[in-house]
């Protein structure tokens, strides 16, 4: 398995970078909060130096809870260095509370998000430009704050670092 990395003709990518602009605001405004309410978003995790990877989950995810212990080694490994995790729940409001027990259950030691399941969908469609599949789905995004890959079902924590360690060498060499 591998985490596939996003590429698209120069045009293209001018064109998201774009709609992206216009369009952040409102899903930084509306799409998604943090577990005390607040409105958050991914931006406001991404470009800070490190790399950030992200989980969209869903508290029923049968592969969710069978995997979140390697994502939360993960970030205890990778949080004071160069890398970090933060989750984002499709419970939305309904099932808040589960996505909470989630959390709490599995000890989970990163940020994670809440916000609606067709939201959260739509988001990713509108980020990625791939359609929306389901739970876990990761995206990276690299020191700058730019999402570079993008991958469906559980993510081996060594791919996720083998695929981190590959694109830091290609952007030095840049």
């Amino acid at each position: 398995m591998q985490i596939h990395r996003l590429s698209k003709p120069l045009w293209v990518v001018a064109i998201l970078l774009s709609m992206l602009l216009t369009t952040s605001g409102a899903w930084a405004a509306s799409a998604l909060k943090d577990f005390n309410g607040k409105q958050s978003a991914i931006a406001d995790y991404a470009g800070k130096g490190k790399w950030l990877v992200v989980m969209l989950w869903a508290s029923d995810c049968l592969v969710c809870n069978e995997e979140i212990g390697n994502y939360t080694a993960f970030q205890t490994k990778h949080a004071g260095k160069d890398a970090t995790m933060l989750g984002v729940s499709i419970d939305g409001a309904e099932k808040e509370k589960d996505a909470k027990d989630f959390l709490t259950r599995h000890k989970v030691n990163f940020p994670s998000l809440i916000g609606e399941p067709q939201q959260v969908a739509s988001m990713f469609q509108e980020l990625t430009g791939s359609e929306w599949i389901g739970t876990p789905t990761f995206m990276v995004y690299n020191p700058k704050g730019e999402l570079i890959g993008a991958q469906t079902g559980a993510v081996p924590t060594d791919v996720i670092e083998s695929f981190i360690a590959r694109e830091s060498h290609g952007q030095k060499s840049e």
